[in-house]
């Protein structure tokens, strides 16, 4: 029925420069005939993207890409939800709760910008810019937008990055509470993007009760892509693909570009199985 998916992209409901009607544009004139959009730790962008997605003929699968840590790492989840369990009121007031934080936390990195880079940007631009949710590629944009001379990647490096004395860290659940959550909700819940993933061998995460693996990415090389599927038939989980499509900035580095990967074949027939079943 459907041949060819991306099922990790992002809007501006998180950290993404599309909205959902942007996005699903070029998701059509791409070839993609069934997507997730995956927004960090929130639901906002998914009614307006299963609308679009029907008035273009993509079939948009409700998902969310939650921030959980473990072993001392950050480890990304994508939850996929099979009907409208996301609409779940306790669920939505925990994600409120994730995204009050992230309004205090974005107002002390910048003030600490100010403090240990003099680098003075303003708060309610960044805000506006955002349209409402501020993530560090905003407050890189807006560095940039200031006229500093940084590039996008240094200031992701040495400015924002997590050693930083400006850097706050985000509030995080534990891998398995975050599995734990998305499972309470009927979804198919992925590890997502493994190559990332440096302090746990993949052999472990994968004993987490994890359905599949994002293994096709695209910043793995073709040696990591086959150890991941290779990795995902040995423990019975499912092979997804994502391009964790950001549309902010095409020289990022850290993401892919929408058409760089895509599931098809037998490997989305089976994944699409088990959302639809």
């Amino acid at each position: 029925m459907y041949t060819k998916g991306d099922f990790h992209m992002h809007t501006t409901a998180s950290d993404g420069g599309l909205s959902p009607l942007q996005l699903l544009d070029i998701v059509s004139k791409k070839g993609f005939d069934v997507i997730s959009i995956t927004d960090h730790d929130t639901l906002d962008s998914l009614e307006n993207g299963i609308k679009a997605g029907k008035s273009l003929g993509v079939k948009v699968i409700p998902g969310i890409e939650l921030s959980t840590i473990y072993n001392g790492e950050t480890v990304h989840i994508l939850g996929y939800f099979k009907n409208e369990e996301y609409k779940n009121k306790d669920f939505n007031k925990f994600l409120q709760d994730i995204q009050s934080f992230r309004i205090a936390r974005s107002k002390k990195i910048i003030a600490n910008l100010k403090k240990f880079f003099n680098i003075d940007i303003d708060y309610q631009k960044v805000l506006h810019d955002a349209k409402g949710v501020i993530a560090r590629p905003h407050i890189a944009k807006a560095i940039i937008e200031k006229g500093y001379n940084y590039s996008w990647d240094y200031i992701f490096s040495n400015i924002i990055n997590s050693s930083s004395p400006a850097y706050v860290p985000n509030k995080k659940i534990s891998t398995e509470e975050g599995i734990n959550l998305l499972k309470n909700l009927n979804a198919v819940v992925v590890l997502a993007h493994p190559v990332l993933i440096k302090k746990t061998p993949m052999e472990d995460m994968l004993e987490l009760p994890f359905d599949g693996i994002e293994a096709i990415y695209p910043l793995n090389n073709s040696d990591e892509e086959e150890k991941f599927i290779k990795l995902a038939k040995k423990t019975g989980k499912l092979v997804t693909a994502g391009s964790d499509f950001h549309g902010i900035n095409d020289k990022d580095s850290t993401h892919g570009t929408l058409g760089d990967v895509c599931l098809k074949g037998d490997y989305l027939d089976k994944f699409l199985n088990e959302i639809f079943k």
